[in-house]
């Protein structure tokens, strides 16, 4: 069951990814969505199963479902675009986007959380009132959470497509249903076990064939021209980074990277691609070194080497990119790549930017803008500071945002507000040559500051170089001062914000901005929670908290309730910190992002160990209330220090001499924080099913705690990595998950007082 779900999951968003274009706002809604149909799952499915007979027949039941539906939502994952009638490359709005991953999800999601729930009733039989079942299904389904991510991220991913995973997965899931319904001569059966038996066996032996006949590619293969109709699909191949689509008409080449097209040829986008490069190498005296951080090839490499510069380091992060390249190569891309000024690595810009020895006259960033937080890293305070000292004196650093020569909207704007006053606290002077896409030129040395339109155009003739669009007429109308004047006078009002590491505020002001594009009907979502402060938050959750406090006082029944909203903050809390863990791993160890899903499998073990460790003890524990509490306190305590600790972890890594250790940090630091969160959910099912005067049974307290885990991810899912982490930033997020978590806190210190200590129930051994 864990292994099912962590597939899917997987599988989901790297498909969703590539239709929704992707970014951290897509991601988060995917998350969301299939966490809160696992909620509603597990609580509405799994606890109306109450037929002790008919239970096995359930669980089948849910797992052939969940078997049948999961390839036919990959299938719908790439194809539903074309309901909509849109195009291939074509975003979507926010409301379209959510509408559309629910309805994807809702079969495979629905009936994995409903498994949970009859899962615990299963395990139940014979010992009703022993909340170890509970605790015991919670961490075999934690293991098998934990096998699967490792299987798929480090196996499975890179040796088979979407289909033939889903396919293993359904073959899986139908096989052991075939050996739970076996028939034995000792207990005869009914016909609807026979017929659920039946329907499992013709499942397995079809699974078999798809996957091992090229029905699974054949597939795959009409999956991908529905998905990219009108185009012609020469490859599509996915790398441990993400899905790369080549796509072919005439002959020219387009290259896709997550559903984004990122590269042209051999006819690239001339104006676009001789704007970002030959304005930089006018303004500089005479560039020779030169760093391209991603998206070098197609083009600025090309132009670069029209100047008589004696080096060109390109960093791109995926190989299979560049393979691709190579394999359809033009005769742009062959003699870009092929000389001998240019030395490819393959590596993390901001990596390969610490490691180095060299400095650069000239460095480009070959990203558009901070679309999530992987490009973001390129964007910050840090960076720039990092860059600045591999600049030569007279340097410059080069980077793109999007822009307008006609009006600047309120997203548009704050973006480039905040882009623009995190280079000036770095460098002394910040040149921005206006358009459509605005080019920042920064550097710390005066030329760039002092140099005046005419030597631009005296070097441009002076150097000869040999342009499509780019002349003499064109340099004068875009470096007119009048462009300048108009496009600071806009940006007065922007925010003043700073993008850095720990408060990607440019991620969230990207967001922003194609949230008003695409959905403009919330815009004003976004606008009102740019203001969100830690004061206000403070204040509503003592509010709340000090009103459920009165409740409790004169409705002790409802006091019971402190123990579910205990497990919904600590969902809440568990998901905001793996976030916050994961986001701090990304900004430091970008090019390790494969990797990431090697945290969440330890934080998984953390939580698969806690909860069978306090499993096979309860029995034994006397004072659960109080080992409760003392979670509760451990969690906030962790939620306190660890942006403390990152901040020493960071500075560790400044120093380049502990990469090694600080990364088995990483790692031990996402095993404790599962090991926390894992401790509360047999406690708690123990605490529940103790509460004197309860007639809820095992199932419907499984499916009411698993229930409130899931929605607590949900909400922390949603709102940690869209919001909270992009505006309040690290530290404060995890303050403020603290804080929450210490209202829950309150409230069950408060239940145990009100309430009294659980009456203890004669457990039955199995």
């Amino acid at each position: 069951m864990g292994l099912s779900g962590i597939v899917a999951q997987i599988l989901f968003l790297r498909e969703l990814l590539v239709s929704f274009l992707g970014n951290e706002l897509t991601l988060g809604i995917i998350l969301a969505n299939w966490l809160l149909l696992e909620a509603i799952g597990s609580f509405t499915i799994g606890r109306s199963v109450k037929r002790r007979e008919k239970r096995l027949e359930a669980y089948v039941s849910l797992q052939l479902l969940f078997s049948i539906a999961l390839p036919a939502a990959i299938y719908l994952s790439r194809t539903f675009k074309v309901i909509l009638s849109t195009i291939p490359g074509e975003a979507i709005g926010l409301g379209p986007i959510f509408i559309a991953s629910f309805l994807i999800m809702l079969p495979v999601a629905l009936s994995h959380g409903a498994l949970f729930t009859v899962g615990c009733q299963l395990s139940s039989e014979g010992f009703e009132e022993n909340p170890s079942p509970i605790g015991r299904v919670y961490a075999l389904e934690t293991i098998g959470t934990m096998a699967g991510g490792l299987l798929l991220s480090f196996i499975l991913i890179q040796h088979l497509n979407s289909f033939e995973i889903a396919f293993v997965a359904s073959l899986i899931n139908a096989f052991i249903s075939v050996l739970l319904l076996s028939p034995k001569k000792e207990a005869p059966s009914s016909s609807l076990r026979r017929g659920l038996w039946g329907l499992s066996l013709l499942l397995s032996l079809l699974y078999t064939f798809l996957l091992f006949s090229p029905g699974s590619r054949a597939l795959q293969a009409a999956s991908i021209r529905s998905q990219w109709r009108g185009l012609e699909v020469v490859h599509n191949e996915n790398s441990i980074y993400g899905n790369i689509t080549v796509t072919k008409r005439g002959e020219q080449y387009t290259f896709f990277y997550n559903g984004v097209p990122s590269m042209t040829t051999p006819v690239p986008d001339v104006a676009a691609i001789e704007d970002v490069v030959h304005f930089p190498m006018l303004f500089h005296g005479k560039p020779q070194t030169i760093l391209v951080l991603t998206g070098g090839a197609g083009g600025m490499i090309y132009e670069i080497l029209k100047y008589p510069v004696t080096q060109v380091d390109y960093v791109e992060l995926d190989p299979l990119l560049l393979k691709l390249v190579q394999r359809f190569q033009t005769p742009l891309t062959q003699s870009e790549l092929a000389d001998p000024r240019v030395r490819i690595h393959y590596s993390d810009g901001r990596l390969f930017l610490r490691k180095t020895q060299s400095l650069y006259d000239i460095i480009f960033i070959g990203l558009s803008a901070p679309h999530e937080l992987q490009s973001n890293r390129l964007f910050t305070s840090e960076f720039f500071s990092m860059a600045k000292r591999k600049l030569n004196p007279g340097g410059i650093i080069v980077l793109t945002l999007p822009g307008s020569l006609t009006y600047l909207s309120p997203e548009l704007r704050d973006l480039n507000r905040c882009i623009l006053e995190t280079l000036r606290d770095v460098y002394r002077h910040v040149r921005i040559i206006p358009g459509d896409v605005n080019l920042y030129l920064s550097s710390d040395s005066d030329p760039l500051g002092k140099i005046t339109l005419q030597e631009i155009v005296k070097r441009y003739e002076e150097r000869r170089i040999r342009t499509g669009l780019l002349t003499k007429g064109y340099i004068e109308d875009r470096l007119q001062e009048r462009w300048s004047q108009w496009l600071s006078k806009s940006l007065e009002a922007g925010a003043v914000h700073r993008n850095s590491d720990f408060r990607p505020l440019g991620v969230f002001y990207h967001l922003s901005y194609w949230n008003a594009l695409f959905s403009p009907y919330i815009a004003t979502i976004f606008k009102w929670s740019e203001g969100f402060s830690l004061t206000l938050i403070f204040a509503l959750v003592a509010l709340l908290t000090f009103f459920a406090a009165i409740l409790f006082f004169r409705k002790p029944s409802f006091s019971r309730q402190a123990l579910p909203y205990s497990i919904f903050t600590t969902g809440v809390t568990g998901m905001v910190l793996e976030l916050a863990i994961i986001f701090t791993f990304q900004t430091l160890y970008g090019y390790l992002y494969h990797q990431i899903g090697l945290l969440v499998t330890l934080f998984m073990g953390g939580v698969a160990c806690s909860s069978l460790y306090i499993t096979h003890r309860l029995e034994r524990i006397k004072k659960g209330t109080v080992l409760f509490l003392g979670t509760e306190l451990a969690i906030i305590l962790f939620s306190i220090l660890l942006p403390f600790a990152f901040s020493m972890l960071s500075r560790s890594m400044e120093k380049g001499t502990l990469d090694a250790l600080v990364y088995g940090i990483f790692l031990a630091i996402s095993f404790l924080s599962g090991l926390l969160i894992g401790a509360q959910f047999p406690l708690g099912a123990k605490i529940y099913l103790n509460l004197p005067s309860k007639t809820a049974g095992l199932g419907q307290t499984a499916g009411l705690l698993y229930g409130s885990d899931l929605l607590g991810g949900f909400f922390g899912g949603l709102w940690g990595g869209i919001l909270l982490l992009p505006i309040l930033g690290l530290k404060e997020s995890c303050l403020l998950v603290a804080t929450i978590k210490f209202s829950s806190f309150l409230l069950f210190l408060l239940f145990t007082k009100v309430h009294g200590a659980p009456r203890a129930k004669p457990v039955v051994p199995p």
